[in-house]
């Protein structure tokens, strides 16, 4: 693999349980319904994105002033851990040379936070986060936009991420190899929507990443 293009909330970082409570909180001050079906149309996508494109009770709202909502609410006391792996695989491809790149929904100002635990943002070769894009997940923009900081073709890289359209955005981007973590979704619910292959965590990604030797004559 020329490259490793790394989501963050949910795969890197155990923080989708911080988010939908928030999201829940947010919703009941509104009095909106919120359920596992509303949860799974915000995870992975910017909220904003959602309000635009999707219809709900939020439809004769203003995306924006929604957002703004959202972010006022009392921050999280805690920052959630690492995905099991996490740190091991971004110290392996570190070793290896293999180029980095995070790409995440979220903003450049909760990236920094969470990736204090790795070491920080410079441990990483690009980002890519929701202020470098006018339009986020599933859009493809992203992940193009993370290749082409790397000076990579997509087709060379391999992508991780935790849900459904964060996996659509890599396979529309055309990278190679899209593992789908499943911390936030099923197996099927991301093989579904483009996924190359599955794994729990990231513990087993240094053996996705390693080529294999040939078998038998050349």
């Amino acid at each position: 693999m020329a490259a490793l293009l790394l989501d963050l909330d949910g795969t890197l970082v155990d923080s989708e349980p911080l988010h939908r409570e928030r999201y829940r909180t947010w919703f009941a001050l509104r009095g909106w319904p919120y359920d596992d079906d509303v949860a799974a149309r915000f995870t992975g996508r910017r909220a904003d994105d959602v309000f635009r494109t999707v219809d709900g009770p939020w439809r004769d709202e203003d995306p924006q002033g929604l957002l703004e909502e959202i972010v006022g609410l009392e921050p999280h006391r805690r920052l959630p851990g690492p995905v099991a792996g996490a740190g091991e695989a971004i110290a392996w491809a570190r070793a290896a040379g293999i180029p980095l790149a995070l790409v995440t929904s979220a903003t450049t100002r909760w990236a920094g936070r969470v990736l204090e635990q790795f070491g920080g943002p410079g441990l990483f070769d690009a980002t890519v986060t929701r202020d470098d894009i006018a339009t986020g997940k599933p859009d493809p923009a992203c992940y193009l936009l993370a290749c082409e900081r790397l000076g990579v073709a997509a087709g060379a890289a391999l992508a991780c991420e935790d849900a459904p359209d964060g996996v659509r955005s890599a396979a529309a981007a055309r990278v190679g190899v899209v593992v789908g973590v499943t911390t936030s979704f099923l197996p099927e619910q991301l093989l579904e929507a483009g996924a190359t292959t599955t794994v729990p965590d990231l513990t087993s990604l240094p053996a996705l990443l390693t080529p294999r030797p040939p078998t038998g004559r050349e």
